[in-house]
């Protein structure tokens, strides 16, 4: 396995946006290959680390593969009696003692990338630095995006990627991962419109959610037909207004309170699909090709 450590493995594969499972020894009695507290990072085709070879660790990654394409995955402990007596799917290991493993999933984080830092962007970006996910923060304006201005940001939970595109910010959603969410609210009428066209036209986005009043979008849904030459089905991908409807105030904070909450109802709503995409496929722990295994050895 490389030789990496933990932390770094863990960034890794939330760099990729590709789930994982965190498998630390919890405890340990008598004689065991490695102290409570040893790690392993397990991922869909790679793992880092150790947690002391042997059955040990191949059944914690059997299970651990088991539980990346499982819906809903809870962290779970595995024991195994180290001794002769026991029959092990992997061998025998009879070090005299008694480990205790926990795994804890990884799963991919929801991606949301905010187009336009003005007044409502930035009191939105707020709000959601502070939930585990990646944020993508892009303008045209380097003042928008300048460091003090994002100082507000520097405790943030997500991790934040700042892209300051001058001439065509629709070219940063071709380097956005799949399932990312996008809110188009930009200071330009123009580039909003392109950025709804660009959304569009690409593959594998998830929500789009475009700020503004229904005779702009009057004026949009026209345009993306007749000169985009997107059909009904495509042009209802797009939401407008943003936002909870209950909530009417015009303040920045208030319209970002609005978006931000309708936004975490949506990466709740795409979880959940996730979810029962996962339950309609037969065996889907055991996609990989690695064998089900039991919760102990």
């Amino acid at each position: 396995m490389p030789d990496m450590t933990w932390v770094t493995a863990v960034g890794r594969l939330r760099a990729r946006r590709e789930a994982g499972v965190l498998v630390t020894v919890a405890t340990v009695r008598g004689h065991a290959p490695r102290r409570a507290g040893a790690k392993l990072v397990v991922g869909p085709t790679e793992a880092w680390g150790s947690i002391g070879g042997g059955n040990i660790e191949a059944v914690a990654i059997d299970r651990a593969r088991e539980l990346i394409g499982t819906p809903g995955q809870e962290p779970e402990l595995m024991e195994f009696a180290l001794n002769d007596k026991v029959t092990n799917r992997h061998g025998v290991q009879c070090c005299g003692g008694a480990v205790t493993v926990l795994l804890e999933p990884l799963p991919v984080v929801p991606a949301l990338a905010i187009f336009g830092m003005g007044h409502v962007g930035l009191e939105l970006a707020r709000i959601m630095a502070r939930h585990n996910l990646d944020l993508h923060l892009v303008d045209t304006r380097p003042d928008m995006l300048a460091d003090e201005r994002l100082a507000v940001l520097s405790d943030a939970a997500a991790q934040i990627h700042v892209h300051h595109q001058p001439l065509l910010p629709e070219e940063v959603l071709e380097e956005l991962a799949p399932g990312t969410h996008v809110l188009i609210m930009t200071h330009d009428h123009a580039e909003d419109a392109a950025l709804a066209d660009a959304a569009l036209r690409t593959p594998g986005l998830g929500s789009i959610g475009l700020i503004g009043s229904s005779a702009k979008w009057a004026r949009f849904r026209h345009r993306l037909a007749t000169e985009g030459g997107h059909d009904d089905a495509a042009i209802s991908r797009i939401k407008t207004p943003i936002g909870m409807p209950e909530i009417s105030g015009k303040e920045p904070a208030t319209i970002a309170v609005s978006v931000a909450a309708d936004l975490l109802q949506t990466f709740e709503q795409a979880a959940a699909g996730e979810r029962e995409r996962l339950r309609a496929v037969p065996d889907a722990g055991t996609a990989s090709g690695y064998p089900p295994v039991a919760d102990s050895a």
